[in-house]
């Protein structure tokens, strides 16, 4: 199925946020950045929610009801009228259904953009919905949103590309369920403190500090509300820089932004929820870091590095620790970070000459040039 050219006429994008995850309310705020930055003269906009209970709908065209803050917590309606995905390779068309209404067309998209965060969207599983009826979308594949979004997995694809990593261990639902004892006492090796953290989950939600054996069970349990496989990461003391990595149009290679720093200044032991999206002013977010020219250039090799390694498409923003004799450790990679023009991702894409909207428009024509079914 051959791509849409711009020139034919106003490029239709679906635009879908929220979803089933601990991370809707972030999701909506990155939809209501993005609906705002959206270029209507250029594209036909159709915003889709997916309610916390999975429903999917069709959203108001608004962005201000999206935006997250201290005193407001964004959420899809599910009361809105329901949105019919296509089913066929053959049809993109979006159907809608109100309750006492025949259906009606939204007619054909031409790309999702889909801004899910976390598990049931960020994991691969919305990717394989879209991959099914050959609908393309911005973001990387069934198989490397699935990895990526398993920090367990995602670790030993990096060891096996031979990326350093920091020491951690897993507890699995199984292992959990038939010996905590056990597992626990596996984590001693990693000494103290360490980051209890779930597998599958984002934004740092479940994500507990710990400084001894004495809180280690409970923080494995809070970890357990988000995902049933937790992992235990030691405590790499060093400066967090992360870096940006977009695709490379047809064969070319994958192109690396700025590095940035984030460093917590105050209130807060790590980068938790509330650092990153309620207090902002507790956290330094610098674009570029302050990093010698060979440590830039070494985290960029890294995370292009990262970035075939997994198998990813479109973007992701790859996190490392900078140590004080100079070890870099790669810690994690997201295949939809954070993404208003506050996040670092779109900040160090600015300082690297790309801005908010310009980013945007690449994401969607990266998107567009790609085939459909297997690549």
């Amino acid at each position: 199925m051959s791509a849409p050219q711009p020139h034919d006429r106003r490029i239709r994008v679906a635009v879908v946020f929220g979803g089933r995850s601990s991370e809707h309310a972030v999701s909506c705020a990155t939809a209501a950045s993005v609906l705002t930055a959206l270029d209507r003269d250029r594209y036909d906009v159709v915003p889709v929610g997916i309610a916390r209970d999975g429903h999917w709908v069709l959203a108001a065209d608004d962005p201000e009801p999206l935006r997250l803050s201290a005193g407001h917590v964004p959420q899809v309606d599910g009361a809105a009228p329901s949105v019919l995905l296509p089913t066929t390779s053959h049809d993109r068309t979006l159907i809608v259904h109100e309750a006492g209404s025949p259906p009606r067309t939204l007619g054909e998209v031409d790309v999702v953009f889909p801004l899910l965060h976390g598990p049931f969207g960020e994991d691969g599983t919305i990717q394989g919905q879209f991959d099914l009826a050959d609908v393309r979308y911005v973001g990387s594949g069934v198989l490397a949103s699935a990895a990526m979004m398993d920090k367990h997995v995602m670790k030993v694809l990096f060891e096996a590309a031979g990326l350093p990593v920091g020491p951690y261990e897993v507890i699995t639902d199984r292992q959990w369920r038939r010996d905590p004892e056990t597992a626990l006492a596996r984590v001693d090796r990693l000494g103290w403190p360490v980051f209890v953290k779930p597998a599958r989950a984002g934004s740092s939600m479940g994500v507990a500090k710990v400084s001894g054996s004495q809180g280690l069970r409970a923080a494995v349990e809070a970890a357990r509300e988000h995902d049933p496989k937790v992992v235990i990461e030691a405590a790499i003391v060093g400066r967090e820089i992360e870096c940006g990595v977009l695709e490379g149009h047809g064969t070319d290679a994958p192109r690396t932004s700025v590095v940035g720093e984030c460093a917590v200044v105050s209130g807060h032991d790590f980068y938790d929820f509330d650092a990153k999206y309620l207090s902002p002013q507790d956290v330094r977010l610098d674009c570029p870091a302050e990093v010698p020219p060979e440590v830039s250039a070494q985290i960029q090799e890294m995370a292009a590095v990262a970035f075939e390694a997994a198998g990813c498409e479109g973007l992701a923003r790859v996190d490392f620790f900078y140590c004080a004799d100079g070890t870099i450790l790669i810690n994690e990679l997201n295949t939809m970070p954070g993404f208003t023009p506050l996040s670092m991702y779109p900040r160090m894409w600015a300082a690297s000459g790309l801005d908010y909207a310009e980013l945007i428009d690449e994401l969607i024509a990266l998107a567009l040039e790609r085939r459909v079914g297997l690549r």
